[in-house]
């Protein structure tokens, strides 16, 4: 086998060393790195040789010119992958993928421990007013506790947007923990699995009536885009909390601003965000009762550790042709077959 015959790239960052550290145990593998700032006539040989993108999953973190649309794969011919960092893969549009031929794939599971410690952690700095209570300390003298009453968390019921990887997580720990009573919407799940992953079976208007926390942890596509807006907030108990760490666009920050506005609701909890991170000035940062962070719920040293281990194996897997486990359009595999087997030889497996 010749040196450095598949070629993979990735822009700016990965999530963790141990990526570079796995690939380069591979003679037959060559790994650039291309800045967001480099210039065209450094980045264009190496797109145009490349069989393998690693991309990250933030949208904003990545130059426009590198997210993967139609126009970008006219640059990529011999693309054959594009592997989002993370569970997400906002920059990616699978259906210019799919049209392509190049198989798409994530890292999904590869964090979701910490972002469902990061829901629940949310969950519990909101419903006991832990945030309110700091922030008025820091700004004023005798702070009077009778203020600053909350609520347990435990036997409340929380709503679960998405029972997957990060959903199946929130719901063990809030029933294994605190004995919560477990709600879920997931159409693409039946009763009987929902109730293996520890949640009741129920439709998306049902959870936000019941719901004590509605928590969301679905992908972002075009059915979850903009799910959550006037009238799904309307229908939330005024004393519930709406918690989000999944992806931008899925709740609309208008209609939360003004649920918020109108007191609608008790407060929210903030990991994702339209524009990533948001402005100081956001109006939804104003809120004492908006517990807000800058898409980190999955930023952890072991989460990092754990997605770059996945993606490095994943991608060398899938270059070695065997069928990954994590691919978003699986419709396209018969058309990247024949395009593997053109590039490498061999039909992948």
């Amino acid at each position: 086998m010749s040196v450095n015959n598949k070629r993979v790239f990735y822009v700016k960052y990965l999530a963790n060393p141990i990526y570079v550290d796995i690939l380069k145990a591979r003679p037959d593998v060559r790994l650039d790195r291309i800045e967001n700032e480099s210039p065209e006539d450094y980045y264009a040989p190496i797109l145009s040789a490349a069989h393998a993108y690693q991309i990250g999953a933030a949208r904003d973190e990545l130059a426009p010119h590198f997210h993967v649309d139609a126009a970008f794969l006219k640059r990529t011919p011999n693309l054959l992958l594009v592997s989002s960092n993370g569970a997400g893969f906002d920059p990616v549009d699978v259906e210019a993928c799919t049209v392509a031929g190049v198989l798409v794939v994530n890292q999904s599971g590869g964090n979701a421990h910490s972002v469902a410690e990061h829901a629940l952690a949310m969950m519990l700095t909101l419903s006991k007013r832990i945030i309110q209570s700091d922030r008025r300390l820091r700004r004023e003298a005798n702070v009077n506790r009778n203020e600053l009453v909350g609520n347990e968390v435990e036997h409340k019921t929380v709503g679960i947007i998405g029972l997957g990887n990060v959903g199946r997580r929130i719901a063990a720990l809030c029933k294994g923990l605190l004995g919560m009573k477990v709600l879920a919407y997931d159409p693409y799940l039946s009763a009987e699995v929902m109730a293996e992953r520890g949640g009741e079976k129920v439709e998306l208007d049902e959870l936000l009536r019941r719901a004590d926390f509605v928590s969301i942890s679905c992908p972002l596509d075009k059915g979850s885009r903009n799910m959550i807006s006037v009238r799904e907030f309307a229908l939330m108990q005024p004393h519930a909390y709406f918690i989000t760490t999944a992806r931008g666009f899925i709740h609309d920050e208008d209609a939360l601003l003004q649920a918020l506005r109108d007191k609608r609701i008790a407060g929210a909890g903030l990991d994702v965000w339209s524009k990533e991170p948001p402005p100081p000035e956001h109006p939804l940062l104003q809120f004492d009762n908006v517990l807000a962070s800058p898409h980190t719920a999955g930023v952890t040293i072991e989460a990092r550790q754990n997605m770059g281990r996945i993606a490095a194996e994943q991608v060398l897997d899938t270059l070695d042709g065997k069928r990954p486990p994590r691919i978003i359009n699986p419709e396209v595999w018969p058309v990247y077959a024949e395009r593997f087997k053109q590039a490498f030889g061999v039909m992948p497996g």
